[in-house]
């Protein structure tokens, strides 16, 4: 049985073939909104930041593809700004915070169970030289 993801899949029409579009629902987005502000504008003015979700939504991408980040589509922000978030939230703490309330609230809904999940490290590539 394969287990229900924090996101739902759509598809976008990519030129002659179909892309699958990942996207957090907007009402799975406000279960963990609060943890994200986008942020404010810069007084010296300049080009707009990136808001949280649509980083967020990058981020997602990139860790459910497994893709490089400068293979992010371009219906995200740039893949820098994404890297920067997510160094940023991981570092802070935020990111853990926001993907275990987001699970929790998904298990007590009963469309996520964390017992059913498993990570694959087989494809992870080691580094030239690294202790086995």
């Amino acid at each position: 049985m394969s287990q229900a993801l924090p996101f739902e899949a759509t598809c976008v029409s990519a030129g002659p073939r179909t892309e699958p579009r990942f996207e957090l629902t907007d009402e799975r987005w406000l279960l963990i909104a609060a943890h994200f502000r986008d942020p404010p504008a810069s007084p010296a003015g300049g080009r707009p930041r990136a808001s949280a979700r649509a980083c967020f939504e990058g981020i997602l991408w990139v860790l459910r593809t497994g893709a490089r980040w400068r293979d992010l589509p371009p219906r995200y922000p740039s893949p820098a700004t994404c890297w920067r978030r997510h160094r940023d939230w991981t570092a802070s703490g935020l990111w853990e915070r926001a993907w275990s309330q987001l699970l929790r609230a998904l298990e007590r809904r009963g469309t996520f169970d964390a017992e059913q999940s498993l990570a694959d490290g087989t494809f992870a590539a080691a580094k030239k030289g690294a202790a086995a």
